[in-house]
């Protein structure tokens, strides 16, 4: 089976964004609050009214795979697997994500919301923010939302500058935000679940962001202890969700993954057939292609489910 080439699907939503990914894809698009573009995704937003992604011929991922299972999949049971590109184009409200279990218990769902990074461009000064410098109280928490005191809450997380190259590792029930100016590719578990805890500023309110649970339940999904300043790399836990790695021309082995072309120009040879592959294609290479190989003075990030 032929790699995929994948047709765009950029999201509008609540922040700004978007030039980024216009300009690495090589499209127009209709608004600056269309910050994210879904890659391959088997998933719709949390409210189910878009998201999907469609192969080149019109049909959906979700339909292909369901179809030849195998073929896509090996021997996998699903992709378990959502690739995202992300343009900050504002600095992202402070928020966190149910994990597994909370999403299994509340939610319906077998997957919750554990992320990754991968820095794509990044102006100078960006950051992130990440997990809380110290124990926070949820009387402490609640006292921030009633305020919108974002500076407090910031305040209270670890700050980490970024830049092109660094992966950073977000576990689900981990407070975060995203700084402006960041091109990210995010690999996540496929799920579209976000509790804000700020909605000052943004095309929200305050019934946006507890995911139709009321406060009291969603914020049991939020982790109030201190974590480590986060680092620049993916730790070995993050196997157990998603596997990402930066290609260069060479070889790599079979199975389902999509490939972003970050630079240069070049071919995707698979055993099941070539796709021209450059600076921004997107490709959803499924395990019955075979083993692959990037010829040209291409670079890419491969995004992978689970092992």
């Amino acid at each position: 089976m032929k790699p995929h080439v994948l047709t765009p699907n950029v999201l509008s939503h609540f922040y700004a964004g978007g030039a980024r990914i216009a300009a690495l894809r090589g499209l127009e698009l209709d608004s600056d609050h269309m910050p994210e573009e879904w890659l391959g995704a088997v998933n719709t937003t949390f409210d189910g009214t878009r998201g999907l992604s469609r192969l080149e011929d019109g049909t959906l991922v979700r339909d292909a795979i369901a179809a030849d299972p195998a073929a896509y999949l090996g021997d996998l049971a699903e992709p378990g697997l959502l690739v995202k590109l992300l343009d900050a184009g504002q600095r992202l409200p402070v928020h966190f994500h149910p994990g597994r279990e909370f999403a299994a218990a509340h939610l319906g769902s077998a997957h919750g919301k554990t992320e990754a990074w991968l820095i794509v461009e990044a102006d100078p000064g960006a950051a992130v923010w990440v997990g809380w410098k110290r124990d926070v109280s949820l009387d402490e928490v609640r006292a921030w939302m009633r305020a919108q005191d974002a500076a407090a809450m910031l305040d209270a997380m670890h700050e980490l500058p970024v830049a092109a190259g660094n992966a950073v590792y977000v576990p689900a029930g981990t407070a975060h935000a995203i700084g402006a100016g960041i091109l990210m590719v995010e690999v996540q578990e496929p799920t579209d679940f976000s509790v804000l805890l700020e909605w000052d500023g943004f095309e929200l309110s305050e019934d946006d962001g507890h995911l139709n649970l009321g406060w009291d339940l969603a914020l049991q999904a939020l982790d109030r202890a201190a974590s480590p300043p986060p680092s620049a790399t993916l730790p070995p836990e993050a196997d157990a969700f998603f596997r990402a790695e930066w290609l260069g021309p060479g070889a790599f082995d079979a199975g389902f993954s999509i490939l972003v072309g970050l630079e240069g120009t070049g071919t995707l040879a698979t055993e099941g057939g070539d796709v021209p592959f450059s600076r921004g294609t997107v490709v959803l290479v499924p395990h019955a292609a075979g083993q692959g190989e990037l010829r040209g003075d291409v670079r890419a990030l491969r995004a992978r489910p689970a092992r």
